[in-house]
């Protein structure tokens, strides 16, 4: 009896010692919010390609993105090796047109970095921004994102050299924390620049343009997500501090008009776009999900007949975008995939010769090498992602971001599940990912025969299987 109990002492003991650990360590945030029952994933995880070999529980099956997608990023972010054994499980859609002749060591030469804005003639800005990556972070809200999160994403950007936009829930002393380069965000409720009514206020632009970091502005017609719908912030998640930021109530939901109510043609955006840029002094994107190819040759013409109006750069969101709420018809039905509307835009804009005037961005699950290499080849000048940056902040694709119950803190509004969130050690994954995207894509292009990703072209690219939302083949 007496051993039965010295044992069970033992036990007790061992379980609080690992429960004191996991609570005061900061590399795992499910450890750090749920201790002891947080190593139950860690060991699926871990022994989860083994025991795989006896179900019937593939690595590709999971959706929106597959356990082999996410574990490229955690091994990314975590600074693990990547490398791959007895072949793949993968079955790609593309494949790259490898070079006899591989570019040497000696050859190669990394992103020189792209010019957004001009600084003369029609349309220019006093500030064009030269970018340095051409891999950044795509717009999520301070309120979708928890300040540790955003926290971590601003200084892991400034570690890597990468921008990262605001989102349309405006500019938070988050964003700016960590020194990065800022793309502020306008989207249709003008959250952080609006008056009291929900105009723009030129004021209130002025005072953000005056921060030095904040390098652009991204006038939001829509989100892949969403077309059609604006955001939506649960009142749970409207703090005090996030309704001061967007100028709204606090406790009330958050929810964004369909459309900016002041653009409502072609004509009217380029107004918007003139106006911003010379209130701001600095590039100005706008930021759509393609639908009709006819807006395009419109768009564009405008841009030609008033080239004062011109955006510096369009961000082309594909319908497969994610968000942290959305009605299900939008999100699984309307607005072009990014496969299809990358090539869709870049073709129009060499068509009408814009292709120097207007840097084109693109998003849409393009979250590892591989994709991001294929948008080069459609041409695209930058490539932005936001969930692969959730990820390498420890998202497990928990799907509850529109709760305020995230367990790894990452969209969470539960002060205990944030606090398990260090965004100190997050910020160096943020790093990691960033730099090992950019390094495996430009492992692509030496493989292509090109000495840096810039010279991606569409003949390096081909598609190797048909079908709904496949990629887009326009190699010969």
């Amino acid at each position: 009896m007496l051993v039965a109990l010295a044992l069970l002492a033992l036990l007790l003991a061992a379980l609080a010692a690992v429960y004191v650990r996991d609570r005061r360590q900061t590399a795992h945030t499910i450890l750090r919010n749920y201790p002891l029952v947080g190593h139950v994933r860690y060991f699926a995880e871990t022994w989860g390609e083994y025991m795989r070999q006896y179900q019937y529980l593939p690595d590709w099956i999971e959706r929106p993105f597959t356990r082999l997608e996410r574990a490229w990023i955690y091994r990314s972010a975590k600074g693990v090796s990547n490398l791959v054994s007895f072949g793949s499980e993968n079955t790609p859609a593309f494949v790259f047109r490898n070079a006899p002749f591989p570019v040497l060591e000696a050859e190669q030469r990394g992103f020189a970095g792209k010019q957004i804005g001009i600084a003369e003639g029609p349309g220019a800005c006093a500030a064009p921004y030269m970018a340095r990556s051409f891999f950044n972070i795509s717009g999520m809200s301070y309120g979708a994102l928890s300040h540790a999160a955003v926290t971590a994403l601003s200084r892991g950007a400034r570690q890597a050299g990468i921008w990262m936009a605001t989102g349309e829930g405006g500019l938070s002393r988050y964003h700016l924390e960590g020194g990065a380069d800022i793309v502020m965000q306008i989207g249709t409720a003008k959250y952080g620049v609006r008056d009291d009514a929900g105009n723009l206020s030129e004021e209130k632009l002025r005072a953000i343009a005056a921060h030095p970091q904040v390098r652009m502005f991204e006038v939001k017609l829509a989100q892949g997500a969403k077309p059609g719908k604006g955001g939506i912030l649960p009142g749970a998640k409207v703090t005090a501090e996030i309704a001061e930021i967007r100028g709204i109530p606090p406790g009330q939901p958050s929810i964004s008009p369909n459309r900016h109510t002041d653009i409502g043609s072609v004509r009217e955006l380029g107004r918007f776009v003139e106006r911003v840029r010379r209130v701001t002094g600095k590039p100005v994107g706008v930021k759509f999900v393609a639908g009709q190819p006819a807006f395009l040759d419109e768009w564009f013409l405008d841009c030609l007949a008033h080239p004062e109006g011109c955006p510096d750069y369009i961000a082309v969101d594909g319908g497969e975008g994610g968000t942290g709420a959305a009605p299900a018809p939008l999100a699984d039905y309307v607005g072009l995939p990014i496969t299809q509307a990358l090539p869709l835009v870049a073709e129009a804009r060499a068509r009408h010769g814009l292709t120097e005037r207007i840097r084109l961005v693109a998003s849409g699950k393009l979250v590892t090498p591989d994709k991001v290499a294929w948008a080069l080849c459609m041409g695209a000048d930058f490539v932005v992602s936001a969930r692969g940056f959730m990820f390498s902040l420890g998202c497990i694709q928990a799907m509850k971001c529109g709760t305020g119950n995230c367990p790894t803190g990452v969209t969470a509004a539960n002060p205990r599940l944030i606090a398990g969130l260090d965004p100190s050690d997050k910020a160096v994954r943020v790093m990691r990912y960033a730099e090992r995207v950019r390094e495996e894509v430009e492992i692509i292009a030496h493989s292509c025969g090109l000495a840096s990703a810039e010279e991606f072209l569409p003949s390096h690219v081909t598609e190797i299987e048909r079908g709904v939302g496949g990629f887009r083949n326009a190699g010969t």
